[in-house]
């Protein structure tokens, strides 16, 4: 059982955690019941409030593209019945998960990690952070959990629009929606065709003069009943409430790996299935081709889900429309477009993707040397080569993000446990000399924002070096697998 930490001047904790958002409240439970006994810890979260991404995102209609039964802690049933649950629901189910093991008090709010400096001599991690902006706070702790996702929570993706700036109406990143913005009877324009995109316009709609999302390339864009299958009502309806979450949990993630699966095998099939389906719930005037008829296989890049169908209704309404093309320029009150087309606005939201970053942006140094991920292999998906007693937790592109935190947590408390048991102060993944690997990137997705990956999270390689592939072989081998080879005890 972890022990309840306040941290004070001087403290040496056993275990820092970083982030206060799904992966760190998941991790701070696993530390608790399977991490060793009368472990020292804290969480550090630079922001007010639990929720991580879901307490910064506020634009209109944010939510989890996920289904809830994946999504949620396997150690708190999630009651609610809808499937695709929104931001604000899912910051409540947090606070209420943090404050029913206890974590809530473990948690120093608007403390932000500048940068961590591991010492060889001491077997130790000396902390720096800012709390409320403005004082310095060191911490010291033997080992550090990174739960900071994988974007910039600060910085969104860069833009490079022509005129931009000449433009005299609103001009929104979704990243940091404003609460005071004022849509009503308003000509906006969406730039984007993702999840956010998708997301925002049947949102807003109904309360401008007419929303356009305006896409360089179509999205596929599935329509999802909003609500929890019978199979989980029926186990809810007859199971104690713990095994009913754990057969759910298994029913949608076999589910999911399995059309998964299919549609990697069966790529036209399945984008003819999706066109037929798109044909069907769009108004005779807009077409599938070109703008929901992708150039690349699903799955290529995530699906967007479209909740009972809430985007195509807009789009019938006729209170909104799309336009496939590329922008030329943009003037003080238009949008002026390749093809010659000019579309007029009082409002842009500029839902382009995000900036990817490791580790929050922490600078890490290890006996002052300054490391740089990008140029560093991860081992098992969850720690840097070359790093000791550092870990970072990142979840699925392609399922729900909290199975992939559950199998890193599961792998990092045996770790830690493997170290009590051998009396080691250190443990540090090393590349074998010898060792010949390609260098992939972690995340396969071909999106825009994904690109980059290669340039800024460690390496995906092979063997002990591979990132988490599906939650099922991660589980297995976070339970079982080896933990020894490529590892340095010390």
């Amino acid at each position: 059982m972890a022990i309840l930490h306040h941290v004070e001047s001087g403290d040496i904790l056993d275990v820092l955690i970083v982030g206060a958002g799904i992966s760190g409240i998941n991790a701070a439970y696993y530390l608790a019941t399977q991490g060793p006994q009368e472990q020292t810890y804290a969480i550090l979260e630079g922001r007010s409030a639990v929720g991580g991404t879901w307490d910064l995102f506020r634009y209109p209609g944010i939510r989890c593209d996920s289904d809830i039964l994946t999504f949620s802690f396997a150690w708190n049933p999630w009651h609610g019945d809808k499937l695709l649950v929104g931001g604000p629901e899912l910051c409540d189910y947090m606070r209420q998960s943090a404050e029913m093991i206890g974590a809530d008090k473990h948690i120093e709010f608007n403390t932000m990690v500048r940068s961590v400096s591991w010492s060889s001599n001491e077997s130790l991690w000396t902390i720096n952070a800012v709390v409320d902006g403005q004082r310095q706070q060191v911490y010291k702790s033997r080992f550090v959990i990174l739960s900071t996702g994988y974007y910039d929570y600060h910085n969104p993706q860069d833009h490079t629009i022509p005129g931009l700036k000449t433009f005299k109406g609103d001009v929104v990143e979704p990243q940091f929606w404003p609460e005071d913005l004022d849509l009503e009877d308003k000509d906006v324009v969406i730039v984007g065709s993702g999840a956010t995109a998708v997301t925002i316009l049947p949102n807003i709609a109904a309360k401008t003069k007419h929303t356009t999302m305006l896409q360089r390339s179509p999205t596929y864009i599935a329509t999802v009943a909003n609500r929890i299958p019978s199979v989980d009502r029926i186990a809810r309806a007859y199971l104690p409430a713990r095994l009913a979450h754990w057969v759910s949990r298994m029913y949608h993630m076999v589910k999911s790996r399995a059309s998964y699966t299919y549609v990697l095998k069966n790529p036209e099939k399945v984008k003819s299935a999706i066109m037929a389906a798109t044909e069907k719930q769009l108004p005779p005037h807009i077409s599938v081709e070109p703008h929901f008829s992708p150039k690349y296989n699903p799955w290529e890049q995530r699906l967007c889900a479209c909740p009972d169908g809430d985007f195509w209704a807009a789009l019938r309404s006729g209170k909104a429309s799309v336009v496939t093309d590329e922008i030329d320029r943009i003037s003080e009150t238009q949008i002026h477009l390749k093809s010659g087309e000019d579309i007029k606005a009082d409002a842009l939201i500029l839902a382009t993707g995000i900036r990817l970053q490791f580790a929050g942006g922490i600078a890490i140094y290890v006996d002052g040397e300054l490391i740089e991920p990008s140029r560093k292999f991860g081992w098992k998906g969850c720690m840097v080569q070359d790093v000791p007693n550092l870990a970072f937790i990142v979840g699925y592109t392609n399922a729900s993000w909290t199975l992939g935190a559950d199998a890193s947590s599961h792998l990092l408390m045996r770790l830690l446990r493997t170290m009590k048991a051998k009396s080691t102060a250190s443990v540090t993944p090393r590349v074998p000399k010898d060792a010949d690997m390609k260098a992939e990137p972690c995340f396969k997705l071909s999106s825009t924002y994904m690109k980059n990956t290669l340039d800024v999270f460690p390496k995906d390689g092979e063997g002990q070096w591979r990132f988490k592939t599906h939650y099922m072989s991660d589980m297995w081998d976070a339970r079982w697998g080896d933990i020894i080879t490529n590892l340095e005890f010390r």
